[in-house]
């Protein structure tokens, strides 16, 4: 368990930190990644290395019984830069999924390159055609790409999925740097600095020393959508900063009277509050390990929903508040907005809803046990 005083230092540290990737954010808009000088401030933070268990150097910050922490850690990064964010929660993952999954072996030698300074990350998106394996001698030789993978050029340690008969397994790769990389597709309107580029592992062997736990382990509940929740505090962090920026606006224009604005900031602030109950709950609910599969995930699908609604429902009031200067650059709230919306499109959340709803009509979620 983390003692206090390591979980107040950690916080310190992250608020810290965040001021760092904040302004380099805002210096940084069209560069299309991260200041490298903001991965070495990540990694004196304490943040990289936080995930792994004491042992290995870290506070396990990705255990179990410390995800109300590591909740308050990711919304203190999404207020600040939500490509940070999004690139520390897959760093995170990939950790937990190695911790849960690999050897004791392969969850120390991850640490160690860890502490040097290396990074993970976990890549799952593929094409229509996907990355598949064929067997030769002592392992398996790779072919196909991975798509929207986060962070290329900053990420040498990536998870990756590689479809098999028996299922989706997982290999940790160490990158040799002449992969056949392209970031030139990725032109969105937000989060432009993950990097999220096209790698092509075509030729690539991975033996077993680099497979990650059995195939299918990868898409085991209620880890595999119950960790939804995790970017949701992330996205929340970034809502509730435009909420602050909002009042700030309100109080340096004069306008803290208007009974407009008021009426705006009030409903902005019972959409965030509304949000960080079920986004702490889905983080409680996703470390009781006594708790059903069915119902952790259905509850972190609803999450989802409810911290879209929220985030879309500030935005526009925020929007409408502050009129056109929200809109343009370099006013912090357009950058906000403009990753926000972006960071919201998650996979599949028509099915995401549907089967949080089934969930309920079969009883594995109950009503009133809502937060």
């Amino acid at each position: 368990m983390l003692a206090p005083a390591r979980h107040q230092w950690l916080l310190e540290s992250s608020r810290q930190f965040a001021k760092v990737a904040c302004e380099a954010a805002l210096e940084n808009r069209e560069s299309g990644q991260i200041d490298p000088d903001v991965w070495r401030a990540l990694h004196r933070s304490g943040l990289a290395m936080a995930p792994f268990a004491e042992a290995q150097g870290g506070l396990g910050l990705a255990e179990p019984e410390h995800q109300i922490h590591l909740c308050s850690i990711l919304r203190i990064l999404g207020g600040a830069d939500l490509s940070l964010a999004r690139l520390f929660e897959g760093h995170l993952n990939a950790i937990s999924l190695v911790a849960r999954y690999g050897t004791p072996a392969q969850a120390d030698q991850l640490a160690r390159d860890v502490q040097r300074g290396e990074f993970a990350g976990v890549w799952g998106a593929e094409d229509a055609i996907g990355l598949k394996r064929i067997q030769v001698s002592g392992g398996w030789q790779l072919e196909g790409r991975k798509v929207f993978a986060s962070g290329v050029g900053l990420i040498w340690r990536p998870l990756i999925t590689v479809g098999a008969a028996q299922g989706p397994t997982l290999y940790l790769l160490n990158l040799a740097g002449d992969e056949s990389v392209d970031v030139s597709g990725w032109q969105p309107l937000g989060m432009r600095s993950t990097a999220s580029g096209t790698v092509d592992f075509t030729g690539t062997i991975v033996t077993a020393d680099n497979q990650i736990g059995s195939p299918g382990d990868y898409l085991r509940q209620p880890f595999f959508s119950g960790g939804a929740w995790r970017f949701c505090a992330a996205q929340l962090g970034a809502t509730e900063r435009l909420v602050e920026l909002y009042q700030d606006q309100l109080l340096a224009r004069g306008r803290g009277n208007d009974p407009y604005q008021l009426e705006r900031l009030a409903q902005c602030v019972a959409s965030v509050g509304t949000a960080s109950f079920w986004v702490e709950e889905a983080a409680r609910r996703f470390s009781d390990e006594s708790l059903a599969s069915k119902g952790v995930v259905a509850f972190a699908n609803l999450t989802r929903m409810v911290t879209e609604r929220a985030a879309l429902d500030v935005m526009e009031r925020i929007q409408r508040g502050i009129g056109l200067n929200a809109f343009i650059q370099p006013h912090p709230v357009e950058r906000i907005c403009r990753d926000l919306a972006t960071y919201l499109r998650q996979p599949v959340p028509d099915l995401a809803m549907s089967d949080a709803a089934r969930a309920v009509l079969d009883g594995h979620l109950t009503v009133g046990a809502f937060p």
